[in-house]
């Protein structure tokens, strides 16, 4: 039973997904029911997914008993495993605020949302680049829905401005694999990455554009300069319990980034080994700068944690860009840090429009908050963790990747990354005083905190101290992750060997 445990995490979420859709005009509360056991199962499932991956092994999912090159497969290492459990805690927290009414919005939110995480977690497992396309676009086509979730002049507007993007997105990435495709005879990435380095030399200029082209369209999905200007409107306009999720949607590009031009363009590739990590350094850098300029211009709430999220993929793709393993285990910490603490922070600007009234979630003078001891105490904590003040995690994952750089590479990251989080900290505390300090009394008969909403923010933005009490053990699966998505020829060896963990599904 254990070897079919790698495709649960896209089997589980598509049963339960499918289940509420037929289900869709069923009351609310055995939707909910379904939703929360679902993911915390998914969540059981991918802790056990960690736990198995920290031996070292290499192991994947043969659909239909098609071995490498020529099936499809799922693939499992410390990288993917990691991936897995990051989305299905953030979901877990996600998906409880939402039962507290943000469900009731719209129809089919539930199973939308469990087709989102199917496509989200197939997306890091498999080791096919099409089937990366493919669930990409399971991905994409239930966050549309989910964008617009609630209706609304906003939310239409950016949604779709949203779809018109991420469809031109999805045209390149067909044309990037027919590219490929015609080049190496192969979408497999292990196959690939060995016939990538074997390559007619006058194929490598095609070669090449398609991996550029390739890099486009993970760009557009990380949010890189000069790509990130839909992400701002379309995360600051979602339902709260959906921005949330989406800090993890930014995270898949940089995933892929990470996986494709490590394992099929890294050290192993000949000619085109690291030929796209100069371009990435400069990209990640000046994404990291102007994503500052937009947290410190943001004028609500909600805009001001969708810049952060932009300076947080500049940090971790000047991560990507220095191709090194000690930068690799610093971002993945970085990586499990911020998404949990903008993800948090997402829920937490909605929980305070909601008590504060026609002031929302504005950054300016007017009706305080409802309970301002509990929102100010979640404020506070979300505030340090997200700018980077010690204690807590982001204080380490940032000295961590600080502590990586080269000396050549140290003037320019330094300097950036300081600068953005001292944009962060001068904007978080503009919005922490305009917001709790020179605000009126709050409504005392206004709307609090539900059970539903103080888990969701007890999940993430309490996740950052337990962060920092477990980060040793959190730092050593990131070095061993990073060793381990270094060592190309394992995980060939691993791939091509057949090393099998599943067959007829």
């Amino acid at each position: 039973m254990m070897h079919h445990l790698i495709i649960l995490p896209i089997l589980l979420p598509l049963l339960s997904g499918l289940l509420m859709l037929v289900k869709r005009d069923s009351v609310v509360l055995p939707r909910r029911a379904i939703a929360l056991v679902s993911t915390a199962t998914l969540l059981a499932i991918s802790a056990v997914l960690v736990v198995q991956s920290d031996s070292g092994e290499i192991t994947y999912y043969a659909l239909g008993d098609w071995q490498p090159p020529f099936g499809i497969i799922l693939v499992l290492d410390r990288l993917s495993a990691l991936m897995v459990c990051l989305t299905s805690f953030l979901a877990l927290g996600s998906v409880a605020y939402a039962c507290a009414g943000d469900d009731r919005k719209g129809s089919n939110f539930h199973g939308l949302f469990q087709l989102q995480l199917m496509g989200i977690n197939g997306a890091f497992l498999t080791g096919d680049i099409f089937n990366l396309f493919v669930f990409f676009e399971v991905l994409l086509i239930a966050s549309y829905s989910l964008l617009m979730h609630g209706g609304g002049k906003d939310r239409t507007q950016a949604g779709f401005h949203y779809v018109a993007l991420n469809l031109a997105g999805s045209a390149m990435f067909l044309i990037a694999l027919g590219v490929l495709y015609g080049t190496t005879g192969t979408l497999n990435m292990v196959d690939m990455s060995q016939k990538v380095a074997t390559l007619d030399p006058s194929r490598l200029g095609l070669l090449k554009a398609g991996a550029f082209l390739l890099l486009v369209v993970f760009g557009l999905k990380a949010a890189i300069l000069p790509l990130y200007f839909w992400l701002p409107r379309a995360y600051s306009s979602a339902p709260a319990p959906v921005a949330a999720l989406f800090a993890i949607m930014t995270k898949v590009g940089v995933y892929a980034i990470l996986r494709i031009y490590t394992l099929i363009f890294g050290d192993s590739a000949g000619e085109l080994a690291n030929f796209v990590q100069p371009w990435l350094w400069w990209f990640a850098l000046a994404t990291l700068a102007l994503g500052g300029v937009g947290v410190l211009s943001a004028r609500d709430l909600r805009s001001q944690v969708a810049y952060l999220i932009i300076i947080s993929v500049g940090t971790l793709l000047v991560g990507v860009s220095m191709s090194r393993e000690a930068p690799f285990a610093a971002l993945l910490y970085y990586m499990i840090h911020t998404t949990l603490a903008t993800g948090g922070l997402f829920l937490l600007a909605d929980a305070i429009s909601e008590q504060r009234g026609k002031a929302g979630a504005r950054i300016v003078s007017g009706r305080g908050v409802t309970q301002p001891a509990l929102l100010g105490l979640f404020y506070f904590v979300g505030a340090m963790t997200v700018v980077g003040l010690p204690p807590l995690s982001g204080a380490i994952g940032k000295v961590l990747l600080l502590d990586s750089a080269l000396p050549s590479e140290q003037p320019w990251l330094w300097s950036l990354l300081l600068l953005s989080s001292l944009a962060g900290l001068i904007a978080m505390s503009r919005s922490g005083s305009a917001v709790f300090w020179k605000a009126t009394r709050g409504d005392e008969e206004g709307p609090r905190l539900k059970v539903a909403m103080l888990a969701g923010l007890i999940l993430l933005i309490g996740a950052s101290p337990v962060m920092s009490i477990l980060a040793g053990p959190i730092t050593r699966f990131t070095d061993a992750s990073a060793t381990q998505l270094l060592d190309h020829s394992a995980y060939v060896e691993a791939i091509l060997s057949h090393n099998v963990a599943g067959g007829d599904s």
